[in-house]
């Protein structure tokens, strides 16, 4: 699946904030895991946080949710600051990647567990779970065993457990890392059209951008601790902060150039940049839809050193003579064959002069 400025924090038109992040620092022995970190989530809102392994997206979860406590900075939930207030008070719901349900309970019961603990009366508690169950595609299986789901209904149920108490704020921690490719895809769009329905807020973690994209309002980037960038998901497929944002959105035709007017000078040659572009020492990053291939006595002269199926498309790896290899996207019938000589020319549009 695949589709701001550097930074984070409330944009005109998106309302008042429910959470809010304030020079947020967790200190472990190897470093800092959040340094020193703003970010706003407005109610509503939809907010998912990328990055690799380490890069501090489920500390910043768990700072939010009360499991991990500041170094500095603040954390406050509708204007309130949370330092002092413990997790279960906080009213926030967390849903995690393995989902936790409970095996010894039955699926309704599961879902009422957080109502119990708030001592809602029974008759309200299974009304709530039978809303729930409807509401996330598993009706009537209130008495279903849990290991008698597949995978896909496990983490609806445990969806609809983090749902029941009616959290101000709603946070999923890779919530489904452990389904497969075409589960997760299927369900992630089920996910934005109950969250749509409901209104409701939601911070998640997660590690795959294409899951980010078509769940969020807004996507946020983090590298070691910080926020590398911070948009919405279309603005940071196509202009991306810098190379680490690039690259981690798995675009690999990154290099360095010397931008002088609409022209950079590169490994690869010289290259159209749009009108406008920062000039000097730059990094340029170039789509792979903006690598056009042509006869082989035109442009760049490259050999096809490899083709991945994508699906939609044919990703044509080609490598240069004493120059970085470039990927081209390629239609399924147009896609030229491993060994073949090509000659490369490059479109601006799909060009960015990258910060």
């Amino acid at each position: 699946m695949t589709p701001a400025h550097a930074g984070a924090g409330a944009e005109p038109g998106r309302g008042p904030a429910l959470l809010s992040l304030t020079e947020a620092t967790v200190r472990f022995p190897g470093g800092p895991a959040l340094d020193g970190v703003d970010l706003e989530v407005a109610e509503h809102e939809i907010v998912c946080v990328l990055g690799p392994s380490g890069s501090g997206k489920s500390t910043l979860l768990r700072a939010v949710a009360g499991l991990q406590p500041l170094d500095s900075g603040r954390v406050l939930l509708e204007g309130r600051d949370q330092a002092r207030v413990p997790a279960h008070q906080r009213g926030v719901g967390l849903m995690f990647q393995d989902h936790q349900l409970f095996p010894q309970r039955d699926v309704g019961r599961n879902v009422a567990f957080g109502l119990q603990t708030r001592a809602v009366p029974r008759d309200q508690r299974e009304l709530r779970v039978r809303e729930l169950l409807e509401l996330v595609g598993l009706p009537g299986a209130g008495r279903r065993a849990v290991a008698s789901l597949s995978g896909g209904e496990q983490q609806r149920v445990a969806l609809a457990r983090a749902l029941a108490p009616r959290p101000r704020l709603l946070m999923l921690d890779e919530p489904l890392g452990q389904l497969d490719r075409s589960l997760r895809e299927r369900l992630v769009v089920e996910l934005r059209e109950l969250f749509d329905e409901l209104g409701t807020t939601v911070l998640a973690v997660t590690h795959d951008q294409g899951e980010a994209f078509a769940l969020a309002d807004r996507v946020v980037v983090m590298r070691e601790g910080r926020i590398a960038q911070a948009g919405s998901p279309l603005e940071v497929w196509q202009r991306p902060a810098d190379a680490f944002v690039a690259r981690f959105l798995g675009f690999d035709n990154v290099v360095d150039a010397t931008v002088s007017g609409e022209v950079a000078d590169t490994a690869w040659g010289k290259v159209p940049v749009p009108d406008g572009s920062a000039q000097g020492a730059q990094t340029l990053l170039v789509r792979p839809a903006g690598v056009r291939l042509v006869p082989a006595k035109e442009g760049l002269r490259c050999r096809v050193a490899a083709r991945t199926f994508r699906g939609t498309h044919v990703a044509v790896h080609l490598q240069p003579t004493d120059a970085p290899r470039l990927e081209a996207a390629c239609g399924l019938r147009d896609a030229p064959a491993v060994g073949d000589a090509v000659g490369v020319v490059f479109d601006p549009d799909e060009v960015v002069v990258l910060g």
